[in-house]
């Protein structure tokens, strides 16, 4: 490129602009870790984005009303936290000195509740886009169901800035083809068209028309040839917030590592840094000085601060909306309120059904069914779906219409066959506030939404999966739909509740739990096949703890038998034999490992006497993670195949999922013989 200083710094918005340039390269180079290619390409549009365009407090980075701005590609970080320090957050140059290192507020993706002003964390390619869709999603769903006329309590826009990568990846395709039929008109991308990845030039993989693929999808398209154009980004940035029925792309062709005389427009500016001398260089080229680092002028601070400003008069405006709304509608002020602050209304959980013995034996999935929609109708914030399974999954909220574009009050989203782009949208839904949002799949696909998954449980996100048809009892869609290692999987990832109950009344406990009692994600793991209900009193309340004795002896046992979902009754029923046949034989329930570890290790001592050795565990899944709870003198009925096409009750069968097997293993455990 030619280096011209002079025009590039020739009045306070080009200034600000370099400064975002310069603040990048420098932390990053300090780091000697990051990458400065993007947010030297994109300063332009986050600045004009930040300071003329997008509706935000600095000093108040959670009201209410503000516009939600996700930065999909999360590597670009140090343009946020360029933009967030600039604007006047609740963040110190000196926070930006210490980029990636220990313990900083400024680490390499963004992070939830890390860094103030920080929306959702980024960082796997694609999420952040679904996030923004599940954000806009919220936004719809809140203005319908509580704006009046005159009286627009619920008026804001979601921003989100992507690059190549996101739109390489299958969740933002998803998430895209989802926002387009549902007319999010208050959704906003913004496309970082810089043709490169990692490995060159994006032509190696990428030749697609990006253009056309989102007019495909219905989205409103708007070309910006030259990035560094402030009056045509600002034309292209208000005609997509001009265009209320359906989402805009606003495709910007930048250039990576703009400004760097041998690094732009070059793969190694990606994700490196450019190197002392190349720093050094650019900010020659920039019109700035070589040897100055972190250095910021103060007519540029001045500027860009002016976002303070902007930000009280804008929540000044709204708290007067809210006023004069309260004083309308005095009822819908304090739902909202409720909503908003995450609040459970009293009595939520007054209606769950009770299931009795005697009804007769009832899936877990139906009976999550029943207590979904008794859940529902206490609980207006709840909403949600499933991945093309309702019908299957039981998550129909009964009485309440569809989320729908012309249609946005509903309460039941139609998510299609898009699991990865559900959970991410579900991370959305609540990130945004005001919904305490569900979703629902076969457990076998959880392997599609597990990255979401994983980002709702780093986060500590309290969304709820509803998970159905969990084991080889599936039965005759054969091995590719039973679930074996998926169990094991999900309890694998921290912060992640799993739960399998065995009942009807457990299950009611379980959605309980995942309510109102977890402080992250939750994954309900329901039976697809009907399971016997237990005595009430034998369950009621100890779902809690997490595991508990259900049935006992009268002295100290000598075996114990533990199990988990549809496998308990096959436990119970093995013990009854065992116990006849003279062995003092203890079961356990042990629904969920991570509520059992948090009960603490003197009640685990008191479920799981530790000089009782002799411990068989029984799940139809793999035996991995059962050795902490059977020890090394213990032993694990399990799962160690793929299933197979046949009946439920066949495939359990041959697969040695029955009471006499359950028998003998026990028996050949404590060193007798049948």
């Amino acid at each position: 490129m030619t280096c011209n200083p002079s025009a590039l710094a020739a009045d306070v918005d080009q200034l600000s602009i370099n400064t975002i340039r310069t603040l990048s390269m420098d932390a990053i180079q300090k780091a000697n870790s990051g990458h400065p290619g993007a947010p030297m390409g994109l300063a332009p549009v986050g600045y004009l984005l930040w300071t003329r365009f997008l509706k935000h407090h600095p000093r108040k980075p959670d009201w209410l009303d503000r516009d939600r701005f996700v930065l999909s590609g999360g590597h670009a970080s140090m343009l946020l936290y360029s933009l967030l320090y600039l604007t006047g957050y609740d963040l110190s140059l000196d926070d930006l000195k210490n980029f990636r290192q220990w313990e900083s507020r400024t680490p390499g993706h963004p992070e939830l509740g890390v860094t103030p002003g920080v929306e959702t964390t980024t960082g796997p390619l694609g999420q952040g886009l679904a996030n923004a869709v599940g954000m806009a999603m919220a936004e719809r769903h809140l203005a319908a169901r509580f704006n009046r006329p005159g009286h627009t309590l619920v008026d804001h826009r979601t921003w989100v800035i992507c690059g190549d990568g996101d739109l390489m990846e299958g969740v933002a395709a998803e998430a895209a083809s989802l926002a387009g039929h549902l007319g999010l008109g208050r959704l906003i991308c913004i496309y970082d068209d810089n043709r490169i990845s990692i490995e060159g030039a994006t032509d190696i993989t990428f030749t697609e028309d990006v253009a056309r693929r989102f007019e495909a999808y219905d989205w409103h398209v708007v070309r910006v040839a030259d990035g560094n154009d402030l009056a045509e980004l600002g034309a292209a940035l208000q005609a997509a917030k001009d265009i209320t029925d359906k989402p805009s792309l606003v495709m910007v062709r930048t250039h990576i590592a703009f400004g760097s005389p041998n690094k732009q427009d070059s793969a190694d500016a990606h994700g490196a840094p450019l190197g002392e001398e190349e720093v050094g260089l650019t900010k020659t080229c920039l019109g700035c000085k070589p040897d100055d680092q972190f250095c910021v002028p103060q007519a540029v601070l001045e500027h860009c601060r002016s976002a303070i400003a902007r930000g009280q008069a804008a929540e000044a405006a709204w708290m007067e909306t809210f006023n004069a709304y309260r004083q309308a509608y005095p009822d819908l002020a304090d739902a909202w309120l409720d909503a908003v602050c995450g609040h459970l209304p009293s009595g939520w959980d007054a209606a769950l059904p009770v299931f009795a013995p005697e009804d007769g034996p009832i899936a877990t999935r139906a009976a999550s069914g029943k207590v979904l929609n008794a859940v529902a109708e206490r609980l207006p914030t709840i909403m949600g779906g499933s991945a093309d399974l309702a019908p299957s999954n039981k998550t129909f909220l009964n009485g309440s219409p569809e989320f729908q574009k012309g249609s946005y009050e509903g309460r039941n989203i139609r998510f299609g066959v898009r699991e990865h782009a559900m959970g991410a949208i579900l991370n959305g839904l609540y990130l945004h506030h005001g919904i305490r949002p569900y979703g629902g799949t076969f457990l076998v696909f959880a392997d599609y939404m597990r990255p979401a998954i994983r980002m709702a449980s780093l986060m500590k996100l309290p969304v709820i999966y509803v998970f159905t048809h969990d084991s080889i009892a599936v039965g005759e869609d054969g091995p590719t739909h039973q679930p074996v290692e998926h169990l094991a999987a999900l309890r694998a990832i921290p912060n992640l509740t799993v739960i399998r109950p065995a009942d009807a009344n457990e299950t009611a406990e379980a959605w309980k739990i995942a309510v109102c009692r977890c402080d992250g994600p939750c994954a309900l793991v329901l039976s697809r096949q009907k399971l016997p209900v237990l005595d009430p009193e034998t369950t009621r309340g100890k779902l809690a703890r997490g595991g508990y004795v259900v049935a006992d002896c009268s002295g100290e046992p000598e075996l114990i038998l533990i199990a988990t979902g549809a496998e308990l009754h096959l436990a119970l029923k093995a013990g009854r034999v065992l116990t006849d046949r003279g062995l003092a034989v203890r079961v356990v329930n042990l629904p969920s490992w991570e509520l059992f570890e948090r009960a603490g290790a003197d009640y685990r001592r008191t479920v799981l006497p530790p000089e009782v050795k002799a411990r068989l565990a029984i799940e139809a899944g793999i035996g991995m993670g059962w050795e902490r709870y059977v020890g090394e003198k213990g032993a694990v009925l399990g799962i160690e195949r793929f299933g197979a096409s046949a009946p439920g009750a066949t495939v359990m069968e041959k697969l040695g999922l029955t009471v006499d097997n359950v028998v003998q293993k026990a028996l050949r455990l404590i060193g007798r013989t049948a």
